[in-house]
């Protein structure tokens, strides 16, 4: 087998190392040079990367901004350093990134150009009062650029069926021929997050793990807390996640304060055990309405044996099994969430049943390595 030059290239080098870490090892193991590329990043995570046998490469990007002066330097900039590495494959992940390094590439006559989105987001997450017109126009804008930079890759990678159909269809993008492909979850080492049966003899508590902005359902969560915690006072409500403060629809810090202070919720904020928090939750609930790929966290919960409760929406139907490893409930819908919390409140013999069924579940659906596997045939690497 030839070495071949792979350029990977995302946004912040948290996000690589975590979750492309076991797809670096597995292009690695097929013999391939890998070049990571990051535009937020520290000399700690530079190390880190290293560390993984990668060669990193710093660029600027603004992942949130509107400024198309500074994504025309983004685009020149990663051109220049495409054209210096001059890579047989360029693999990139995430809005901005596929688009501008796809053009990128494209320019600097990379052999192959492949690109994954990972969930629609923010602008195609349609909110219970509909969307502001910020939302409107960045939505215009995106598509906008994927018309520019679809047509140059050789395979559209998404991780849900919704999105190819709300996205390209919708909008007719046009795309070479065969180019989209549905890969599924991205996977996890389930070696990070072993099984653990549930210890019936605590509090049952249920967990919610996520930035803390509407679109991930944390006010219908809290709401559902409310609710439980007057007929059922002893049952624990934990949340684990970040506040964003730059975001207009996020929890505020008062808000957060008063629930904390009240004993409605245990708030740990931004953990690094996430797999342990896990196991000492009884359920995870993720009510989120958010355009996501295929959320991770539903997949880690699984993976540890704790059922799940989450919103029939794209991205977060492709995990749960309704009413084998846990619901599916409506978005939106806090009286439907407060119906499948006390089904676990009284039936707490479930927990344990259905968390085994999310664990073969997981097993069988989230394995990175079979996923890498099919992320390699799907790009080609394992044929170069």
């Amino acid at each position: 087998m030839i070495t071949k030059k792979i350029a990977i290239i995302g946004s912040t080098a948290y996000n690589l190392y975590n979750f492309r870490k076991d797809f670096i090892f597995a292009c690695i193991e097929h013999g391939h040079q890998v070049y990571a590329f990051v535009s937020e990043y520290d000399d700690h995570w530079l190390d880190t990367i290293k560390n993984l046998g990668v060669i990193p490469v710093t660029y600027q990007l603004s992942r949130g901004g509107l400024n198309p002066l500074a994504d025309l330097r983004s685009t020149f900039q990663l051109k220049k350093k495409i054209k210096e590495i001059q890579p047989d494959i360029v693999f990139s992940y995430s809005t901005k990134p596929v688009i501008y390094a796809t053009l990128a590439a494209y320019k600097t006559q990379v052999p192959y150009i492949y690109g994954m989105i990972e969930g629609l987001g923010s602008p195609f997450t349609i909110h219970k009062h509909g969307q502001s017109l910020k939302a409107k126009l960045v939505r215009i804008i995106q598509v906008f650029l994927y018309r520019l930079s679809f047509p140059y890759l050789d395979k559209i990678i998404f991780l849900n069926h919704e999105d190819p159909k709300d996205l390209v269809h919708r909008y007719n993008i046009s795309h070479k021929k065969n180019a989209i492909e549905v890969l599924g979850p991205i996977g996890l080492n389930l070696k990070d997050f072993s099984y653990t049966k549930w210890n019936d003899q605590k509090k049952i508590s249920f967990i919610f793990i996520a930035r803390l902005i509407a679109e991930k359902g944390i006010f219908e969560y809290i709401e559902a807390a409310r609710i439980v915690k007057r007929k059922y006072p002893e049952v624990v409500f934990k949340i684990i996640g970040g506040l964003d403060p730059e975001n207009p629809t996020g929890l505020k810090q008062a808000e957060l304060d008063q629930l904390i202070q009240t004993g409605i919720i245990e708030y740990n904020g931004f953990v690094t055990d996430v797999d342990q928090r896990l196991r000492n939750s009884a359920v995870f609930v993720l009510p989120s309405y958010y355009r996501e790929g295929v959320p991770r966290s539903t997949q880690e919960a699984m993976a540890v044996g704790r059922p799940v409760i989450t919103t029939d929406v794209p991205g977060c139907n492709e995990t749960v099994v309704d009413g084998l490893t846990g619901f599916l409930i409506p978005k939106w819908d806090v009286a439907a969430l407060v119906e499948k919390m006390t089904y676990f409140i009284e039936h707490p013999e479930q927990i344990n049943k259905m968390g085994y069924q999310g664990f073969l579940y997981a097993r069988k659906n989230f394995n990175a390595d079979h996923i890498n596997h099919r992320l390699l045939q799907m790009m080609g690497i394992n044929r170069l």
